[in-house]
């Protein structure tokens, strides 16, 4: 029986992918999209950034670079519906109706309007909800349609997100009732197990920390990230411990099996840090040279990008107006 899973992926920021991003979210995700048997919507929640973005110009460029990074990281878009969040306005009408049937204390304990709460108060702001729009604070409720549009049995997410999928079965429960029916799908949560890529200074990769590694950047700027990247005052010919090298770390999740133990073998007998350094550089940019040259071709090229979205977009609303014919049937609507 197929499965239908959905996943969003927000354009924030006019920055690059990071490896964390890669290894946490972007892989797992891509790999189930290839499974047997899965039906796959992918999409660029820029509806959801607008909450924060305000920017024309950066907008349009976060949503490309998103949805170029996607494709070039393996996103097949023959095989899943891939599209923009704004190129569907069922999605509107949908989460217009949700809101009318989601309880106001369940937006009140959203951990996205919380966090901006608790934000004002660490501030010391006398107003808590300064700076919260209507859309930061309804952000679950658009994220339940975002799901229930297209009937998603399973959906990939976070740890910071498992809350809001909750929230979305509550909303759809809570329809079902009003309404005497079982149209809507309650999704079930394929909580991802997190996978933490340490950054150039040890601590969790985050654009917050600015001590990431791009995935796109060029070679030369590649190498001068990774040489940064912190160690101990060991010398050269000393054994290491690979276990507390973040050099290490990050290598395990780019290289074959054979060519780890190959390293800690070289770590056992003593490496110089700035040859462990080489060793990094050279996997991570033969892992990434073909994934930045597809990056750059999705950015350059207007029409191939265009075209695979054109497409997702048609597949998306076929599925978006049939089921919206459905629920406004239900609610008395037709």
């Amino acid at each position: 029986m197929a499965r239908t899973i959905l996943t969003g992926i927000k354009p924030t920021g006019t920055g690059d992918l990071h490896l964390g991003n890669y290894v946490g979210a972007i892989q797992p995700s891509i790999k189930l999209s290839r499974e047997k048997d899965v039906i796959g919507y992918f999409f660029i929640a820029n509806y959801h950034s607008l909450t924060s973005l305000f920017s024309p110009k950066e907008h349009r460029l976060c949503v490309r670079r998103a949805a170029a990074s996607w494709l070039a990281c393996g996103l097949d878009g023959e095989k899943v519906i891939f599209y923009l969040q704004s190129d569907i306005p069922e999605l509107l009408e949908l989460n217009w109706i949700l809101s009318c049937v989601t309880p106001k204390g369940l937006m009140n304990r959203a951990h996205s309007y919380k966090a901006k709460q608790d934000q004002n108060q660490q501030s010391g702001q006398k107003e808590l909800d300064d700076g919260v729009n209507m859309g930061l604070y309804g952000y679950p409720v658009l994220m339940a349609a975002d799901i229930l549009l297209f009937s998603a049995n399973e959906v990939p997410v976070g740890g910071d997100q498992i809350q809001h999928l909750e929230m979305t079965r509550d909303i759809a429960q809570k329809f079902n009732r009003i309404y005497k029916t079982d149209l809507l799908c309650l999704p079930k949560t394929l909580g991802r197990k997190e996978i933490i890529i340490p950054g150039l200074d040890g601590r969790k990769m985050s654009k917050s920390y600015n001590n990431t590694i791009p995935l796109f950047c060029d070679p030369k700027a590649l190498r001068k990230l990774v040489m940064k990247i912190k160690t101990d005052s060991l010398p050269p010919e000393e054994p290491k411990n690979p276990e507390n090298s973040l050099i290490f770390e990050i290598y395990t999740h780019f290289a074959e099996q054979e060519e780890i133990t190959s390293l800690r073998k070289q770590y056992s007998e003593g490496i110089g840090w700035g040859e462990a350094k080489e060793i990094l550089y050279e996997k991570l940019n033969d892992f990434l040279k073909d994934k930045r040259d597809i990056y750059h071709y999705y950015m350059e090229e207007n029409s191939p990008l265009d075209k695979i979205l054109k497409e997702g977009k048609e597949k998306a609303r076929a599925v978006a107006q049939s089921f919206m014919k459905k629920v406004r049937s239900v609610i008395g609507l037709s």
